[in-house]
């Protein structure tokens, strides 16, 4: 059903794909994580990629009233490279340690399977990017797409530091062990792109299981939301 269900969508045998997924979102699958890997596999082949975020970050953790007063809005602990789960949800993390995954370095590594698997584990989401590839959101939406923050380089430093936490609260969370915010705009920037991708045809839906899925064209995708950083940051951001 998850095989049909995939290649209904759009994808197909030799795709790159950048997948996200909340299994929970499926309904009961008989196999768990392990039967829709294989699935990604059986339709995608050694012809084509499949890539998966292995950063290595906790859940969003409780903001206590301390929090509140140093400013912050986020608070993420990172893990050790031997942590057995992380933020990414079972799928990914089941893929990660598969024998034939490779995953790459740092806190923001990717793992990934497939042709070319050692290029795109070195250079994360971007060779997708450059390469054409896709992203298959499968129960999540484009929040989960983290090829979206290889263009926020373009993002105007008024607003980048409008995230940066204090010298205060950095002193009590070391960039070293954590990952904090100070700020969450009340817009919802990402789903402003979202809908401006669906609009131009670069996102397809259909429904596996109980789950909403989509497969976004990502250079398209990500070059709205860089055109969007240079031309309006300020109202996507909801600042004017």
């Amino acid at each position: 059903m998850i095989e049909k269900g995939l290649i209904s969508l759009g994808v197909k045998a030799g795709m790159m794909v950048e997948v996200h997924c909340s299994l929970g979102s499926f309904g009961y699958v008989d196999g768990g994580a392990i039967t829709v890997i294989n699935a990604l596999k059986s339709v995608i082949g050694t012809d084509g990629a499949i890539l998966m975020p292995s950063f290595k970050l906790s859940p969003n953790l409780p903001i206590n009233e301390s929090d509140k007063k140093l400013g912050l809005t986020l608070k993420i602990k990172i893990l050790h490279d031997d942590n057995e789960k992380s933020a990414m949800g079972i799928l990914a993390d089941t893929f990660r340690k598969m024998p034939d995954v490779i995953t790459g370095k740092g806190t923001f590594c990717v793992s990934a399977w497939g042709r070319e698997a050692e290029k795109h584990a070195s250079m994360g989401f971007q060779h997708l990017i450059d390469s054409g590839g896709y992203a298959l959101l499968m129960g999540v939406d484009i929040y989960r797409m983290s090829s979206m923050h290889y263009v926020e380089k373009d993002m105007p430093e008024e607003i980048k530091n409008k995230f940066k936490p204090s010298k205060e609260a950095r002193a009590i969370y070391p960039e070293s062990d954590w990952f904090i915010e100070a700020w969450e705009p009340t817009a919802k920037p990402w789903y402003v792109i979202q809908d401006r991708a669906y609009e131009k045809g670069y996102i397809r839906d259909t429904i596996i299981g109980n789950a909403k899925c989509m497969l976004v064209d990502v250079k398209n995708t990500v070059e709205l939301y860089r055109q969007a950083l240079q031309d309006e940051p300020f109202k996507l951001y909801g600042l004017m």
